[in-house]
């Protein structure tokens, strides 16, 4: 069987992945390109308890109350649980799949817990354990967002006062959130992510000006 393509967008909160996904998605179903969109964690399925539980706060509400490693194990069962009830078969056969965050976020948002020094060692046990011992398909393309962790806590504040939402325990740690920006640069040149910046200067870029960079970016003919 032919295999398939596995193309990621991923970014520290704030960085409008959810944005360019869909602008992502919206251009690929009007190209008429066979695809199956996906994004992750699977907040409604049985195989993200464990991950709501953390994210909630029920075993701490401080990120580091759970290590690296223990929190990533909550995320890989989701993917895993996905990968053979959901896309599996599809991908296996060829198919062309788009996900909003995979593997990549636990390298951004475990990877904060650690060190600079610590974080290479956990990359590669990050990659081994769900591409080689879980046996999930290692993405073709991660395009990263790049962004500063003061812009993206701006947008997040603006998002949660527009939609009169909460955050999550990542999301409500400012210090956390620049210990993610850290990890992502740190992860992006260890696994030579597609980088994108956010930014132009001091200004945000528009929109689809990133998505046009994005989209010279893929190859999926």
């Amino acid at each position: 069987m032919a295999k398939g393509k596995l193309i990621v967008i991923e970014g520290i909160d704030g960085s409008g992945k959810s944005t360019q996904f869909d602008l992502l998605c919206n251009r690929l179903a009007e190209d008429r390109l066979d695809f199956r969109r996906l994004a992750f964690p699977r907040y409604s399925e049985p195989s993200s308890m464990l991950l709501r539980m953390y994210l909630a706060g029920e075993f701490g509400e401080d990120p580091s109350s759970v290590n690296a490693y223990a929190a990533s194990s909550f995320f890989a069962v989701d993917r895993y649980a996905s990968y053979k009830q959901d896309w599996g078969s599809y991908y296996e056969a060829g198919g062309l799949i788009l996900t909003d965050r995979y593997t990549t976020s636990n390298a951004v948002h475990q990877g904060a817990k650690l060190t600079k020094e610590e974080r290479g060692p956990f990359f590669d046990w990050l990659y081994n354990y769900e591409f080689e011992l879980l046996c999930l398909p290692a993405p073709d393309l991660v395009v990263f967002l790049d962004i500063d962790a003061g812009s993206a806590a701006r947008r997040l504040s603006l998002r949660q006062a527009q939609t009169g939402s909460g955050g999550d325990i990542h999301e409500n740690d400012q210090a956390y959130l620049r210990d993610c920006a850290a990890s992502a640069g740190q992860a992006s040149a260890h696994f030579g992510w597609a980088a994108v910046s956010c930014l132009a200067g001091a200004a945000e870029r528009d929109v689809y000006d990133i998505h046009s960079q994005i989209m010279s970016m893929l190859s999926l003919r």
